[in-house]
């Protein structure tokens, strides 16, 4: 099949540090030439990729600074590579930003969606305006929630041959996101201080968030009982999770996915979690870490570690592989071209 991938176009794919989306795009694109199909993907200029890459912009634009222009730059940049894989007649195009949803009234041949984004009704109301998509949720919980004609979940999967696997731990507990409330760094510190045990944290801090950054995570940074070590790239990724006892996951909102638990478990580290969104999907109980109640619940959890970091590896190996992952996604488009193209009706015009 010749297969076109719409990535946003800020990050480079894959990303050199923040960038889950982007980074799962490099993940699929890759498992589907080494499976012999041609794909396009269309990205930042920076990505590096085993196959084709079409750029408009050619250099990384992130953080984000004023959401119009952020707007606005990926709209330029969507339209570009919509018109583009229409010329190009592509067996199938797919979709991973709400922006580029509405062009895909120009697409004659399937279209799908990856749902990257948490549910919010203005992005659900943009789904319901646009079902001959076929739309991909990343979790059982977030398909249930969104009310859709085309809908199928497919978990994330990842290249384990780019995670470390450690099989002795060094004894500090890590925490590796977005420097945001709903990731709940904050949280975090306060187990690893419950616990007594050292904490290596990771992550972006972006713009918007800078006042809890300040008040809330920033003045526990000491260096020795509290690290920081800044935005992650896959080097430092592997030496934090792979030395790491435990990865703290303690969000404050549902989850789409949470890739950074898969990447974690790859590396032998068990992960433990507040309940919320996927995580339920994602963490096995005394296989793969532990879902946890509250700080309390975690911090005990965190002293009592009785998990193998073998264990952990083989259960990412068999449930969250990028070649699972890469099939799924593979028998999805191959399904999409024996579908019908539903009709398309604006202010009362077929298309």
């Amino acid at each position: 099949m010749r297969i076109a991938l719409i990535a946003p176009p800020f990050i480079p794919v894959p990303p050199n540090g923040y960038g889950g989306t982007e980074l799962f795009i490099a993940h699929l694109a890759n498992g589907l030439t080494s499976r012999g199909h041609e794909v396009v993907v269309y990205a930042n200029g920076e990505s590096r990729l085993s196959c084709e890459v079409r750029s408009t912009f050619r250099e990384k634009d992130w953080p984000p600074k004023k959401f119009a222009d952020v707007t606005l730059k990926n709209l330029d940049h969507s339209a570009w590579a919509i018109r583009d894989a229409v010329d190009d007649e592509f067996d199938v195009v797919h979709l991973n930003d709400a922006v580029a949803l509405p062009l895909s009234r120009f697409l004659t041949r399937p279209c799908v969606y990856t749902m990257h984004h948490p549910h919010e009704p203005v992005l659900s109301a943009c789904y319901a305006r646009h079902p001959w998509v076929t739309y991909v949720a990343i979790s059982d919980h977030q398909r249930k929630i969104e009310d859709l004609p085309r809908v199928r979940t497919i978990h994330h999967g990842i290249n384990m041959a780019d995670y470390r696997y450690v099989a002795r731990k060094q004894g500090y507990l890590a925490f590796l996101g977005r420097m945001a409330p709903v990731k709940g760094p904050h949280l975090a510190i306060e187990v690893a201080r419950k616990a007594g045990i050292p904490l290596k944290l990771a992550g972006e801090v972006q713009p918007m968030f800078q006042d809890y950054w300040q008040s809330m995570v920033e003045p526990h940074i000491d260096g020795r009982t509290v690290e920081f070590l800044g935005e992650a790239t896959q080097d430092v990724k592997n030496e934090l999770l792979g030395n790491a006892s435990a990865l703290l996951f303690p969000i404050q909102w549902d989850e789409p996915f949470g890739l950074v638990m898969i990447e974690a478990m790859a590396c032998g580290t068990p992960v433990l979690a507040f309940r919320g969104g996927a995580v339920a999907e994602i963490v096995q109980d005394g296989v793969s870490g532990w879902i946890c109640g509250d700080t309390d619940d975690m911090e005990q959890r965190a002293r009592g570690l009785r998990i193998s970091p073998q264990q952990c590896r083989a259960y990412v190996e068999r449930s969250f592989s990028v070649e699972r992952m890469t099939r799924d996604y593979e028998q999805l488009y191959q399904g999409c071209g024996d579908e019908p193209l539903l009709e398309v009706s604006v202010g009362g015009a077929a298309l």
